[in-house]
């Protein structure tokens, strides 16, 4: 696959123009240099660590690779490593050593993590750490923690290790460092291949950084920012309940120390010049190095960014998504309309093989003790990439293959114009604000299948905008780099490679061409996997539900099905229903007071339910007083059984059906008051409604004999109830509308959304609940009275 150099176009070498200065040369192959070498590395589960030793494994036989890896959950270093080698790229390897325990048994492991770095191999030879915090936007006490403290842990166990009992070095050990080419900052022009200039005190800057953690802890529990974070879990959750809304507190407070530990990493390191954290923060590490380093052999590596293989071990070969592959792929599906890069700026982009490549040729080298080597491992110098190219390869690569699941089917792909940062920071702050006054007019907006599409659609707008922010932000200033990172030291090291050695280890960045490699090695790699989930999710139809076919449920007696009633397995509500009650026994003059004063009041009634739905039931149990209820009884039983029947959904009542048929304790929990339920006790084994307290005479007094049961206090009595009846959760089912019984859905294992409200709704599509609608077919119109 690979192409002669001179069919492509090249950018002008600094080597080129003058006669460069390089660091050691390779002299031999690099099997024999490394031949009888222990190299221990960290990393390894990592995408450049992986593949590194793959190719260890693959190409040098007599190198013993040594890793230092953490256990994860239950699973130890060695469990870890040995599902590792079970991966694709490894089974040749395996089925040659005689099976995965052979294979396993060539490769030294190491249980620990960075900081905490246990005690080295007393006969190492090289030590590659390519092991770090790789996104550019971590807590800042979470980058140094890794990029830097790791970095000095670790080659302090190195040097312990080669340091006998009498403090002389038993020899001298070469730390490959693996940093980043954008370790130089917000710098322009050309990068050479040294240590960057600097005054920071890394020492001063880690625990500062360190320290960051605890102060901004202390800030998230004072009384003020505590008020502002309950308030907004109030806005959303104060119907689910005390507990729910705490919760949800307690989550945003999380979220806003990590916003806040991001946003301090990302302003100290623009502040001393650097484009983010990660940069910063790897750029002291490389600082850490050389210091530490004074009198050992050091290399420093540099890769650019580094994406899908070139040809090993296969042309694509990537795990996980890098840099450039959510970007990519947001383009293919419509969902990028525009990027705020230079068009001529440099995407510095690398093959992974070609990294690990160079990183073992650097490991074969011997640097001179006490004086550091640095290698880019880079394409800008040699083989540029402009955005400009880029937009145009990936393009050409998704109209000749376009996805299947895309934004808008039959619409044509963005056209990038490149209009600047400015602009594009324009046109995304004017859609968030038109997506905000939106999402207001739909928050308000009355239930219906038309409000909840439309804050479907609005979720998914509001997603694609958060994509295109948090890219714009992570990348815009790596969008419009100037940097140029000379590769002399590489390039040197490259042509040193022996001729037999080329084609299992050539790392020279201008030996392929950018159309083969994005149109037909990268792009159909990277939406390989993507294809095959859509072509998955196609096949299988709906995402898996929690709406169970019930024909082949076993839980029988040990499972309960609670149903809510308004607006779940009927079309009505609790103002409606006092309206049932109340007006048959008035005149009709004293109706349409009636009716007028309950419409005065619907306002006030609406907004005490979304701040709590217990005070808004008990103002409309409130204008029950005087009501006879022997009389109410008795009407119920005799005008208003088939009226109140004829308004239970016919999906709902056979959906009660087949719980009943298999075993299931079927439960209604309402907030209607129980005169009105008595049709429906042939349907469920348990009914829970409100109970009226009543004067000497049977009249209603307006108030409830316990509290309402809603929200937080329908979990509990569920669980309670499960206690004393040996019912297994995990295996019920729960079916509601409202918001207001999050709580109730979140106890059991299946529950289901039925025509839900907003929030609601959006809470089942996060859990993965299914969403459901039934509708009453009722043979009388909503305002039609009931009568004999």
């Amino acid at each position: 696959m690979s192409v002669p150099a001179d069919t492509f176009h090249r950018g002008p070498a600094l080597s080129e123009l003058r006669e460069p200065v390089h660091g050691p040369l390779l002299d031999g192959r690099l099997r024999d240099l490394l031949d009888g070498k222990k190299i221990v590395m960290t990393g390894v589960t990592g995408f450049i660590g992986e593949q590194l030793l793959w190719k260890m494994l693959t190409e040098l036989p007599g190198t013993t690779p040594s890793v230092l890896v953490r256990r994860k959950g239950s699973a130890g270093a060695e469990a870890r490593v040995r599902s590792l080698l079970k991966k694709k790229i490894f089974a040749p390897l395996a089925e040659e050593a005689g099976g995965l325990d052979a294979l396993l048994a060539r490769v030294e492991v190491i249980e620990g993590d960075l900081p905490n770095v246990p005690e080295l191999p007393a006969d190492l030879d090289v030590v590659v750490h390519c092991a770090g915090d790789v996104s550019f936007d971590p807590p800042i006490d979470q980058a140094f923690t890794t990029n830097v403290v790791g970095t000095q842990r670790l080659m302090e166990r190195m040097l312990e290790a080669v340091t006998g009992p009498d403090g002389e070095r038993t020899k001298v050990p070469h730390y490959v460092h693996i940093s980043t080419a954008y370790t130089a900052g917000r710098r322009r022009g050309a990068i050479p291949e040294a240590g960057h200039v600097h005054g920071i005190d890394y020492e001063a800057e880690t625990r500062a950084g360190l320290a960051m953690r605890e102060q901004v802890e202390a800030a998230s529990r004072m009384p003020e920012q505590l008020t502002a974070l309950r308030h907004q879990a109030e806005r959303q959750h104060r119907q689910a309940g005390y507990l729910t809304t705490a919760a949800d507190t307690e989550r945003r407070r999380q979220e806003w120390v990590t916003a806040e530990l991001v946003a301090a990493g990302t302003e100290r390191a623009r502040s001393l010049g650097w484009t983010d954290v990660y940069t910063f923060t790897k750029a002291l590490g490389e600082r850490v190095v050389t210091d530490l380093g004074a009198d050992i052999e050091v290399s420093i590596v540099r890769p650019a960014i580094v994406e899908s293989s070139w040809l090993h071990p296969y042309p694509g070969w990537i795990e996980g998504f890098k840099m450039a592959e959510p970007l990519i792929l947001a383009y293919g599906r419509g969902e990028l309309p525009e990027f705020p890069a230079s068009a001529d700026s440099v995407l510095d982009i690398v093959p992974c093989d070609l990294v690990v490549n160079a990183i073992l040729a650097v490991c074969a080298t011997d640097p001179t003790p006490g004086e550091p080597e640095y290698y880019h491992v880079s394409s800008g110098a040699r083989n540029p990439l402009t955005f400009h190219d880029m937009y145009g390869h990936i393009r050409s690569y998704f109209t000749a293959h376009p996805l299947e699941n895309v934004t808008k089917p039959g619409a044509p792909l963005p056209e990038w114009t490149f209009p600047g940062a400015v602009s594009v920071e324009r046109l995304l702050s004017t859609s968030e604000r038109a997506h905000g006054v939106a999402e207001r007019i739909v928050s308000r907006a009355p239930r219906s299948n038309r409000s909840r599409k439309l804050a479907r659609d609005l979720d998914k707008l509001r997603g694609r905008l958060d994509f295109w922010r948090r890219y714009h932000t992570l990348y815009n200033e790596y969008a419009q780099s100037e940097l140029h990172f000379v590769d002399d030291n590489t390039l040197a090291l490259s042509r040193s490679l022996d001729a037999a050695d080329v084609d299992a280890f050539a790392f020279d960045t201008a030996g392929y061409d950018w159309t083969t490699y994005i149109e037909e090695v990268h792009c159909p790699s990277v939406t390989a996997s993507v294809r095959r989930m859509d072509a998955l999710r196609k096949r299988r139809g709906s995402r898996p539900t929690t709406m169970r076919d019930l024909s082949a449920n076993t839980a029988g007696s040990s499972a309960v099905a609670v149903f809510d009633l308004d607006g779940t397995i009927m079309s009505t509500n609790v103002i409606e229903q006092y309206l049932w009650a109340r007006l048959p026994e008035l005149s009709p003059v004293e109706q349409l007071v009636e009716v007028g004063g309950v419409l005065g009041r619907l306002p006030g009634y609406l907004l005490t339910e979304q701040r709590d739905r217990g005070s808004f039931l008990r103002a409309v149990y409130r204008r029950y007083r005087g009501l006879d209820l022997a009389e109410l009884e008795q009407r119920v039983d005799t005008t208003m059984n088939d009226f109140i029947l004829s308004r239970v959904a016919p999906d709902a009542l056979q959906r009660i059906e087949e719980h009943r048929a298999a075993g299931h304790t079927t439960i209604l929990i309402t907030g209607a008051v129980s005169v009105l339920t008595r049709p429906l006790r042939e349907l469920f084994d348990v009914i829970l409604a409100a109970e009226l307290g009543t004067d000497a005479e049977g009249r209603a007094t307006g108030f409830l004999k316990t509290p309402p049961l809603v929200g937080e206090s329908r979990s509990a009595w569920l669980r309670h109830y499960a206690s004393l009846h040996g019912v297994d959760l995990t295996k019920s089912f729960a079916y509601a509308d409202s918001h207001s019984d999050l709580p109730m859905l979140s106890t059991v294992g299946n529950p289901v959304a039925v025509s839900p409200d907003i929030s609601l709704m959006r809470a089942a599509q996060r859990n993965q609940w299914s969403i459901v609608e039934w509708r009453t077919k009722s043979p009388s119109p909503r305002w039609h009275l009931p009568s004999s």
